[in-house]
């Protein structure tokens, strides 16, 4: 399981995963950064302005209007950082001796978000070393996967910051 950690972001609340790679920072790089292969691991279809500054939008649902937010760093092949929502989310991507190595920070708006936040990324960046390995994967999975509710439960069993609504569940 990738596992994530709850920390204090610049006195905000965020959570943060550190994963590595045996493939080259370039492969790395242009799966978090562009569009084609998000569309593998993240949880959104996505179209980006590669700039600082530049807009970025997310299309959670082919039926819904898309989500918009801003570049905040465009330095490639290292970092990405972007709003959504409230949030941010900043992708650095380092060399390492066997290949690369993520470091993905969410930087949340709201601190009772996090268990439910990091459950969605453990699935989406168990999706990316799949997709990083060969393997088909679908993709834009996040909460609706049947791997997020054990996770979710095992982040609320280590004492993550819990509570916020969580999308289609009545309970």
């Amino acid at each position: 399981m990738i596992r994530g950690r709850y920390f204090e972001f610049k006195g905000r609340p965020a959570v943060r995963f550190r994963c590595a790679y045996q493939c080259s920072k370039q492969t790395l790089w242009k799966a978090v950064s562009e569009p084609d292969e998000l569309a593998h691991w993240f949880p959104s279809r996505v179209r980006i302005d590669p700039y600082a500054g530049g807009d970025i939008e997310f299309f959670p649902d082919q039926h819904a209007d898309p989500e918009t937010g801003i570049v905040l760093v465009y330095s490639a092949p290292r970092t990405l950082a972007f709003t959504w929502s409230g949030d941010e989310i900043h992708f650095e991507v380092e060399p390492t001796a066997e290949g690369c190595a993520l470091t993905l920070v969410n930087v949340l708006e709201v601190r009772n978000t996090a268990a439910r936040i990091a459950a969605g990324w453990s699935v989406c960046l168990t999706d990316l070393n799949r997709f990083l390995d060969g393997s088909d994967v679908s993709g834009h999975r996040g909460e609706m996967s049947s791997e997020w509710r054990p996770l979710y439960q095992t982040y609320l069993g280590e004492g993550m910051p819990s509570g916020a609504m969580i999308p289609g569940d009545s309970t």
